[in-house]
């Protein structure tokens, strides 16, 4: 399936050194192979794997490479002054391709800057507007509705390959056990690499506790009591879960930006098919509203951050994604930001088109921003004391990724 990154990598790859972070298993080793296809001969080279590790380290990759791409560079000791040389040192006319699961800034120390030498891209799982222009369907000339995007993400999640897998009770099983497999090699492999051993089974437990807690301001106090650990040992075990790509946090709205961080955020996953039941793995009860309502939930807070940064990885755009709540508890799910200007207020129903009471709390502050509340299964979109009540899918679909 090509992506909705591919063809904006390739125009600057020519450019300059390319660097593409994203989750495990998102799709970076697949775009790679597509770009590869198109540059030949190229050497792709993952840190992970022995024998290209040492030819990493030698730096004896074919030289008429035209493309040379570095899977899990930021594991390297000291890759970033390292890469600088090797971005110095090209051949004429060779692209550079960089990609990494865990973020590339985070727990890493160096004592050189790359700044001026790269461009940077984030790769997110697919949204129902990449589903409805990129699918097999879409490829075929049959592309699906953004209402059958939107319900084959909520049961499937959007990572590529449970995606891939056959509209069937047979495809929906390997999804399931793709999953399961998929959500233990984070916490056994990946954790591991920023934690201890002693702490994987802690970590296990965080993150089946936030898959329960998935929309709510995040109390570390709670938390810790909940399971036995300090708040900086909390705070720890969610940085490291959102350097490694498997939660977001979403902070809430305010023009002090300082003032905001120090309010609790609310998480979310990366992969939808993640939020419900009890075990990693486990398929949502499709019946039970109130767990569909909260993976919708995650679903569009996931396809708001992808739309955010892409406009800021493609346009430098200055936006962002927050929440919006009081005190007393009055709360807006999602907003959208642009500079220091709100621009839109976004609300998630599963069914109910009655505008949510916080908008009237809310919209006086900010008049210029656009209310809207989207709602999974609607029968007709209205206009209700100046809130947009409309279906989500075909707004998600209109999103820029």
């Amino acid at each position: 399936m090509k992506r909705y990154l591919d063809d904006l990598i390739a125009a600057d790859l020519p450019r300059k050194l390319v660097f593409v972070t994203g989750a495990r298993q998102v799709g970076k080793t697949t775009l790679s192979q597509q770009l590869q296809a198109s540059a030949t001969p190229s050497h792709y080279l993952n840190y992970d794997v022995a024998a290209d590790r040492a030819v990493i380290e030698r730096q004896s990759w074919a030289p008429n490479a035209k493309l040379l791409v570095l899977d899990e560079l930021h594991k390297k000791s000291g890759w970033k002054p390292w890469l600088k040389g090797v971005i110095d040192g090209r051949p004429v006319g060779q692209q550079q391709l960089v990609t990494g699961s865990a973020r590339m800034d985070t727990f890493r120390q160096s004592g050189d800057s790359l700044a001026g030498r790269f461009l940077s891209w984030r790769l997110h799982p697919i949204s129902v507007k990449e589903w409805c222009e990129h699918s097999p369907q879409a490829a075929a000339g049959q592309p699906p509705t953004p209402d059958a995007a939107l319900a084959h993400l909520l049961n499937r999640g959007g990572f590529p390959e449970p995606c891939l897998f056959a509209a069937t009770a047979s495809g929906d099983k390997n999804a399931q056990r793709w999953r399961a497999q998929y959500a233990d090699a984070l916490v056994r492999e990946d954790v591991l690499e920023f934690s201890r051993i002693q702490e994987v089974a802690g970590m296990r437990v965080l993150l089946e506790l936030l898959r329960e807690r998935v929309g709510s301001p995040l109390s570390l106090a709670s938390i810790g009591r909940d399971l036995g650990l300090s708040q900086p040992t909390v705070k720890r075990f969610i940085d490291i879960l959102k350097a490694l790509y498997i939660v977001f946090t979403v902070q809430p709205w305010h023009h002090n930006v300082a003032r905001s961080l120090m309010q609790s955020p609310k998480v979310y996953f990366f992969d939808t098919g993640m939020v419900g039941g009890t075990q990693a793995g486990t398929q949502a009860d499709t019946t039970n509203n109130a767990l569909m309502g909260l993976r919708f939930e995650n679903a569009v807070a996931a396809m708001l951050l992808k739309h955010v940064e892409f406009l800021q990885d493609s346009e430098a755009a200055p936006v962002g994604l927050h929440y919006v709540r009081t005190k007393d508890g009055s709360e807006i799910d999602f907003a959208l930001s642009r500079g220091n200007v709100l621009t839109d207020l976004i609300e998630c129903k599963w069914t109910d088109n009655a505008p949510h009471k916080a908008f009237a709390r809310f919209m006086p502050l900010w008049p210029d921003a656009q209310a809207v509340q989207l709602v999974r299964h609607l029968r007709n979109p209205e206009l209700r004391h100046g809130v947009d009540v409309v279906p989500a899918a075909p707004w998600l679909a209109a999103l820029a990724a």
